[in-house]
């Protein structure tokens, strides 16, 4: 889908197109209805007639609006188009994607300060059971004001909700448990080490998992942990 400035959906006047990746198309826009900005997201083109990733969006749209917080993206409705085109209407924050704040290079502390915002918010959507399952840098927006911002909930595993399908894996590689990697259960703790590795690549501006491929990051994953926990002393009871 493709929509030009000044398109209107409803009370949403389109401003211009933000980004596009995987899993959707988000456009700047400005609700007439309280002249704010807001930031819409459509599932790409290719995906928009899938019933599941329909579900899926509408799945994002639930964990999100779920949750209040000042370190979680707000979510302030889900509506459709005309042509049966789902979509989410989120906050709109200036700012920019820590994976691009990364690349720029950061600082100790300002990259402890983003990584004790981040587990703030962390916090809060495990306290309300909900696991993000996709924290990375392409996920975080720190706004100009320098609060960091956890978004797309689209991977989200909900409270009561059977998520994870016997052996698939979803979410991105380099930022994946050893649970999550192997395809196996997980809880809140995937989004702990997720936010680990973020903290090692703002510090070191590398990931602590390479692989020239996405397949080879998570043998890397799998395999590392796997030597390292059989390398691990054995604890004796008493």
């Amino acid at each position: 889908m493709s929509l030009s400035v000044g398109t209107r959906l409803g009370p949403y006047e389109i401003l211009s197109p933000i980004g596009a990746g995987g899993m959707g198309v988000v456009y700047k826009a400005r609700d007439t209805r309280l002249d704010r900005l807001v930031a819409l997201k459509f599932l790409p083109p290719h995906l928009s007639g899938e019933p599941q990733q329909r579900h899926q969006l509408i799945q994002e749209a639930r964990a999100a609006s779920a949750l209040d917080h000042p370190n979680i993206g707000v979510v302030h409705e889900i509506d459709e188009t005309p042509d049966g085109q789902v979509f989410i209407a989120m906050a709109y924050y200036e700012g920019e994607p820590l994976k691009k704040r990364i690349a720029a290079g950061l600082t100790f502390g300002d990259a402890a300060e983003i990584a004790r915002q981040i587990a703030e918010g962390l916090d809060h959507a495990h306290r309300h059971s909900v696991i993000h399952r996709d924290i990375k840098p392409g996920n975080i927006v720190i706004t100009t004001e320098g609060v960091a911002k956890i978004i797309d909930f689209g991977l989200a595993k909900l409270p009561g909700v059977t998520a994870t399908i016997e052996g698939s894996t979803k979410g991105t590689p380099a930022y994946m448990s050893p649970e999550q990697a192997a395809g196996k259960e997980i809880d809140s703790r995937t989004d702990i080490w997720s936010l680990g590795v973020i903290l090692y690549e703002m510090l070191a501006r590398a990931l602590p998992f390479p692989g020239e491929s996405q397949a080879a990051q998570l043998r890397a994953i799998i395999s590392r942990c796997a030597a390292s926990a059989a390398q691990s002393p054995t604890r004796r009871a008493g």
